[in-house]
């Protein structure tokens, strides 16, 4: 996953393909940490919290960063659970900047346990 960390998320270049299935999987061994590749078109994670609150403030942070890098996933959330699930919608399906946005997301959450 570190190697993922040390880039950084950038927009879709006209005329970009999606990931094959077989770099799919390559890149689902990096990021790890429960993702999973939902139809070779999107990655999906559910997070569990100790409480409301917490994934609420999850759910804020995952939002911030999504901003911070204009690329937004589907996040839904409730007591004690968030789900979040990401690809991009100019390629039709996943490409690698998904699963860099994965594994920063995979870094909120670390740090919101540590808290």
């Amino acid at each position: 996953m570190e190697t993922l960390l040390k880039e950084s998320v950038s927009p879709a270049k006209e005329g970009e393909e999606p990931l094959t299935v077989e770099r799919q999987a390559d890149l689902l061994t990096i990021l790890d940490h429960d993702w999973q590749v939902v139809d070779h078109h999107h990655l999906t994670k559910e997070y569990q919290f100790k409480d409301f609150m917490t994934a609420l403030d999850f759910v804020n942070q995952v939002g911030q960063y999504a901003e911070e890098v204009n690329h937004h996933p589907e996040i839904t959330f409730t007591w004690g659970r968030a789900e979040v699930t990401i690809y991009t919608h100019d390629v039709g399906g996943l490409r690698r900047d998904d699963f860099v946005w994965a594994a920063n997301v995979e870094q909120i959450y670390q740090v919101s346990l540590d808290s």
